[in-house]
C-alpha cells in the first residue's frame, strides 16, 4: 500500500486540513515475481473503489490507521481508503465549520480528482466509529445515491454535536433538535420518501455504553424496511480492539462489484 498524507487548503471550511489517503500498490512479493499477474506496474488498471472512515471523538486523520490494521486489510482487499480530521464537529455544520459539505461534496471532489480512486456511487462507501458512526448515518441516510453501503460501528446514533463540541456531558444522551442531522429522522423521512436504503452494516460491543441505542436504531431501521446487518461481541466495549475486528469484517461483507472485488477479496 501507499499511504498519503495531504495537508490541503479546503475551499469549503476556508482553511487547509488533513487527509490520510491510502491506495493499492505494488507488494514486495509482486516486485519479486512471487504473487504471478505478469510484470509489475504503479498505473492501476482501473480505479479503485472507496471507503470513506470517519474517526470518532478526539480522533483525527491519522488514528484509524494508528490503531488498527486497516491499512493492511485495505491492500487485501484492494480497496482505497481516506481519512480526514473533522474535529469535534460531527461531520456536520457546526460552530462556523461546515464539515457537511466539506464530506459530501469537497472531499471526494479532491481525492478523486488527484488519486486513481473511483466518484461511481457503486464503487463508494462509508463507515466510521462513535462520532464517525453518528457522520456516517447522517451522510448515507441524508445522500443515499452517493453510496452504496455503511458501516456504523458503536455509533454515537442520539448524538447531539453542539454539546459534543462544547464538551456537554448530554452529548450521547440527548438527540439533536434539527432532524435533519439526527439519523432517526433521517431514516424515517427517507422511508417516506420512497427511495432505498444502502445497505447497512451495524456493530457494537455489549460492554459498550452505546449498545441499547445501537440495539433500538437497528430495529428501527429494519421496520422501515432497511437492509440490516447486525454484529455485535459480548466481551467488548468502546474500544480499538472491538474496531479493528469490525471493520475487517465489514470489508469483507461490502457488497462489491468493482474490478478488483473478486481479487480482493480475502481468501479465508
Amino acid at each position: 500500500m501507499a499511504k498519503f498524507t495531504c495537508n490541503f487548503i479546503s475551499y469549503t471550511l476556508k482553511r487547509t486540513v488533513d487527509i490520510t489517503v491510502v491506495i493499492p500498490t505494488v507488494t514486495i512479493p509482486e516486485s519479486m515475481g512471487m504473487a504471478g499477474g505478469g510484470k509489475p506496474a504503479h498505473t492501476p488498471k482501473e480505479k479503485f473503489p472507496v471507503l470513506y472512515l470517519l474517526h470518532g471523538m478526539g480522533n483525527n486523520h491519522a488514528t484509524w490507521t494508528g490503531y488498527t490494521n486497516v491499512e493492511m486489510f485495505a491492500e487485501e482487499r484492494q480497496i482505497a481508503i481516506v481519512n480526514l480530521s473533522a474535529e469535534n464537529k460531527s461531520y456536520v455544520k457546526l460552530g462556523g465549520d461546515d464539515f457537511f459539505t466539506f464530506v459530501s461534496e469537497e472531499l471526494p471532489d479532491f481525492v478523486c480528482g488527484m488519486f486513481p480512486i473511483s466518484r461511481e456511487p457503486e464503487h463508494t462507501y462509508i463507515a466510521g466509529l462513535s462520532m464517525g458512526g453518528y457522520g456516517t448515518l447522517v451522510h448515507a441516510l441524508s445522500h443515499p445515491e452517493r453510496f452504496k453501503a455503511l458501516g456504523a460501528f458503536s455509533a454515537a446514533v442520539q448524538l447531539n454535536p453542539e454539546a459534543l463540541v462544547s464538551g456537554g456531558a448530554a452529548a450521547t444522551e440527548q438527540k439533536p433538535a434539527d432532524p435533519s442531522i439526527d439519523p432517526a429522522s433521517l431514516a424515517q423521512a427517507l422511508a417516506d420518501s420512497g427511495k432505498a436504503f444502502p445497505k447497512a452494516y451495524i456493530a457494537c460491543g455489549a460492554k459498550d455504553f452505546l449498545y441499547q441505542a445501537n440495539l433500538a436504531f437497528r430495529d428501527k431501521l429494519k421496520e422501515l424496511g432497511a437492509d440490516i446487518t447486525w454484529d455485535e461481541h459480548p466481551d467488548y466495549g468502546h474500544e480499538w480492539r472491538f474496531w479493528n475486528m469490525e471493520v475487517e469484517k465489514f470489508l469483507d461483507w461490502l457488497p462489491r462489484t468493482d474490478g478488483y472485488a473478486a481479487a480482493g477479496k480475502r481468501q479465508i
